[in-house]
């Protein structure tokens, strides 16, 4: 039986866009298809020029095809689309349509946790990265935002080396490391450039990245928030009236006694509280495994006692950790692995609990 385009297009149906995604069909990429015998061309039209993955796109068409009975030869050339092109795929990708509709709408199926702590240097944006891959090990779809505009970091913690695409002024692509959907300013500048801003262009940043956003459909957001109760953390409460904080700290009673003001805070504005995570909370010796509290003992459960709420793990300080972190390999270190899929379990059970008691509350209201 000779090959036919239906052939060839459904047979791409198969190939997804690696940051959109979505089949390259649906996405108006596969620009044309020659058939001569058993060889076979096509052209892939990319979003952007330079698209980072074109190779990865490239050999995705390429293996497919070659799995079509009849198929003796594929050529993939690449092309970009024109800006009309663009602008259609945008038209369709549309944040306000899609994106924020799945993220801010009130029916939404995301579950945006804030994970915050009341000062810096207690790990937040460490146990952000472990806990998102952690959760997608799972099974679940997790996505990033890199809230913490000055001192942006995960990207380096994630691995993220390209750029996101930007496909016009109201729609970006997050990037994807380790399974996991991320933005960051820290993909927008250079690691060690500083970013001079005031608290209007922050709050500004934060609405982009949760409405311009072209997140797919995610289980969970995790928001990598700046330590204390700042302008991001104000424009959350006001964004997102219902959604809920993992507090971050040490073992050490000062660094709890200062987490417990952002999460009066939280209170304050209706955020629920998920839970905390200590952090740091013993070095084992590796030579006689006895396990010591460095930073003390103790702050976080006298926290999670007078707030009310669990905690669900704690993270000792190892050197397979600090690893992890600086080449990017989020639970590599088995150890660290094993801690961090206790706590997305107790997580992912404390958060569904929390969203069905919402939603009670909300019939009990006639709402």
């Amino acid at each position: 039986m000779a090959i036919t385009k239906e052939d060839i297009i459904q047979a791409l149906r198969e190939v997804y866009d690696p940051e959109l995604h979505r089949s390259i069909v649906d996405l108006h990429m596969v620009r044309a298809v020659d058939i001569s015998g058993g060889k076979v061309r096509v052209e892939i039209a990319l979003t952007v020029a330079g698209c980072p993955l074109q190779k990865t796109i490239s050999e995705s068409v390429r293996q497919r095809l070659q799995q079509v009975p009849g198929i003796e030869e594929v050529e993939v050339k690449l092309g970009t689309m024109t800006e009309q092109e663009r602008r259609q795929l945008v038209g369709e990708l549309s944040p306000r349509a899609e994106a924020r509709s799945h993220i801010l709408d009130e029916d939404t199926k995301t579950v945006i946790v804030g994970v915050t702590s009341g000062k810096g240097g207690v790990g937040k944006s460490t146990v952000t990265a472990n806990l998102a891959v952690a959760l997608t090990r799972q099974g679940l779809r997790v996505g990033i935002l890199d809230a913490d505009i000055y001192g942006f970091s995960i990207p380096h913690l994630m691995g993220v080396e390209n750029a996101p695409v930007v496909l016009d002024d109201q729609a970006i692509v997050p990037q994807s490391a380790n399974g996991v959907q991320i933005i960051s300013m820290g993909s927008f500048v250079d690691e060690k450039t500083p970013v001079v801003w005031r608290g209007p262009m922050l709050t500004k940043a934060f609405q982009q990245f949760l409405s311009d956003v072209l997140w797919a459909d995610l289980d969970y957001l995790l928001v990598d928030m700046p330590p204390g109760t700042g302008d991001i953390a104000l424009s959350m409460y006001q964004l997102i009236p219902q959604g809920m904080l993992l507090l971050v700290t040490t073992p050490q009673p000062v660094a709890a006694n200062v987490a417990s003001r952002v999460a009066a805070m939280a209170r304050k504005t209706r955020q629920r509280l998920l839970g905390i995570v200590e952090n740091m909370s013993y070095f084992r010796c590796p030579h006689c495994g006895e396990a010591t509290p460095i930073f003390g003992r103790g702050g976080a459960d006298e926290m999670a006692e007078r707030l009310g709420i669990p905690l669900l793990g704690r993270v000792p300080l190892e050197v397979g950790l600090r690893e992890s972190g600086d080449t990017g390999n989020p639970l590599a270190d088995p150890e660290t692995a094993r801690v961090f899929a206790e706590i997305a379990g107790r997580f992912h059970a404390r958060a569904q609990e929390l969203r069905a008691g919402a939603t009670q509350a909300a019939g009990g209201n006639g709402e």
